[in-house]
């Protein structure tokens, strides 16, 4: 779906970076996150997306791995969660 940013000039460059790390993520492309980081750094304009590229730098290797595999805890993480929930 595309959205009307004619309207809304600003929202142009992080529309693309959004949709940039979608599609990684949804077609298992990590080894793409260093140029993603990269250009996601140096968009000065945008602090928050600045951030989270640099967080997702502190363990680039797991980062990449996880947008690589369609393995994932998700399951783990809610029996964990549920298991917390019971305790409480």
């Amino acid at each position: 779906m595309s959205l009307p940013l004619a309207n809304c000039p600003e929202l142009t460059a992080p529309a693309e970076h959004v949709r940039s790390f979608a599609h990684m993520l949804t077609h298992l492309q990590g080894e793409e996150l260093p140029a993603w980081i990269e250009a996601a750094t140096a968009t000065t304009e945008l602090p928050s997306l600045r951030h989270f590229a640099q967080h997702l730098e502190r363990d680039l290797d797991a980062v990449i791995t996880a947008l690589s595999h369609p393995w994932n805890s998700g399951v783990v993480e809610g029996q964990v969660n549920r298991i917390t929930m019971i305790e409480e």
